[in-house]
């Protein structure tokens, strides 16, 4: 009687301390896969801005086999070769601002800005995606989106009160983040095709919208003139088909280096073997059925649309930079697209050349702000922002941009993108694993 007893109590210590192990064992898989939740959302959070599907009412968080699937898909960190092609179009935009070489100015004035919008909708489309394979809800991304769009317009235009003879893209970049919400769940196809089209749609509206919405500014931020966000919006697009293939991989790179310098030569060839005649026989075709324009610019207290300029329809066979015409944007996405494949190529051989431009394309909106109010201090003080005549001048321009960019990068994250983060979070709702 006594040993049944004695093996009784045995048996009972055995399973508490059975239980007691299981106890354990649940807990701390609760606790690594919160922890791999916390870094998933940071790591989408230090994208800054794959493709799954996902069913807008489910709640649950993802498993952890999904998760380090899209890990190995995708992965979590930032893109080097992306950070630097942000990174050398703020380069371009320092030197097009404050350079005085004219062969320098003609090559990045223009292309810079293309660059710069290319890189933001491939964020846009590579943070969604990763958004979405974290399990958060459709609302979950389009409430940052719309914050951030808020918080970069507000940013936008405490820059264009500044006055600085150089015009402003955050409000047109702002604009674009809310329009990009009707396709970021689109398939690749659907994103490729929308981009061409708006290639040869846009310009005409854009110009269209150039005169009907010359004396309203918040509309012209939208679909008024080569700044507004109807005529970026093609390398918007663009960049978020870009993100939805691995850019890790070597057949993307050459893929993007491939089609750049297509798109390259075909805009090129156009330009200097065909546009010339074509925009001649244009332009008499305009005078004629328009007639000269006239001297004196319409009345600005006239009833609408009285007070509108005629539109400047001849600016639909330019190439210049910044006509946003169809030609001109496909000779900028060449080069931006080529300079992103070839981003690309050495981020996979030699990553090392690429960290300075790395470095400031992570505090690219905190550089892109920098510069409109180094301006400003410059004309302020009547000295002046070129270094006409200095020189080496562009070669200073372009180390004193990455040493900036590099000593700001030295912080965890730039001071916009700080205040953006912590703003958008604001309009955030709760993640399903914080619920959960």
């Amino acid at each position: 009687m006594r040993r049944s007893v004695r093996e009784y109590e045995e048996e009972t210590k055995i399973k508490k301390r059975a239980f007691s192990v299981n106890s354990q064992l649940n807990e701390n898989q609760v606790n690594e896969k919160t922890v791999a939740n916390k870094l998933d959302e940071k790591a989408v959070d230090t994208a800054g801005i794959s493709n799954s599907t996902y069913d807008d009412t489910h709640t649950d968080i993802p498993s952890r086999s999904s998760v380090e699937e899209s890990k190995r898909r995708r992965g979590t960190g930032r893109l080097v070769a992306l950070d630097a092609v942000r990174g050398l179009a703020v380069v371009g935009m320092y030197l097009q601002h404050f350079g005085s070489n004219p062969n320098v100015s003609a090559l990045v004035s223009g292309t810079t800005t293309l660059l710069f919008v290319l890189c933001g909708g491939i964020s846009y489309s590579i943070m969604g995606q990763r958004m979405m394979d974290r399990g958060a809800e459709v609302t979950a991304f389009r409430a940052r989106m719309l914050a951030r769009a808020v918080f970069v317009d507000i940013i936008g235009y405490l820059l264009i009160m500044l006055n600085t003879s150089y015009g402003i893209i955050l409000p047109a970049y702002a604009a674009m983040f809310v329009l990009a919400l009707m396709l970021f769940r689109r398939s690749p196809r659907t994103i490729v095709t929308t981009a061409a089209v708006l290639l040869v749609t846009t310009p005409p509206l854009m110009i269209l919208g150039l005169s009907i919405f010359s004396k309203a500014y918040l509309l012209s931020d939208i679909a008024g003139g080569p700044m507004s966000a109807l005529a970026l919006m093609p390398a918007f697009v663009a960049g978020m088909a870009i993100g939805r293939f691995d850019l890790t991989k070597l057949r993307t790179a050459l893929s993007l280096a491939g089609c750049g310098i297509v798109m390259l030569v075909i805009g090129k060839a156009l330009a200097a073997y065909v546009l010339p005649n074509w925009r001649v026989h244009f332009e008499q075709w305009l005078i004629s059925v328009q007639g000269v324009a006239p001297m004196q610019p319409p009345d600005e207290y006239a009833i609408w649309p009285l007070n509108t300029e005629l539109p400047m329809w001849h600016m639909l066979l330019q190439s210049a930079p910044h006509t946003a015409s169809t030609f001109q944007t496909m000779i900028g996405l060449g080069i931006s697209i080529l300079v992103l494949g070839v981003a690309c190529l050495v981020s996979k051989k030699a990553p090392t050349v690429l960290m300075p431009f790395a470095g400031v394309g992570r505090v690219s909106l905190t550089m892109y702000a920098i510069q409109f109010v180094v301006v400003w201090v410059l004309d302020l003080t009547k000295i002046g922002h070129s270094l006409d005549g200095v020189p080496y001048g562009d070669v200073m321009i372009a180390v004193a941009t990455l040493l900036l960019g590099l000593l700001i990068a030295q912080r965890p994250v730039g001071p916009l993108e700080g205040l953006m983060r912590r703003f958008d979070r604001l309009f955030s709702p709760p993640q399903p694993g914080s619920q959960k």
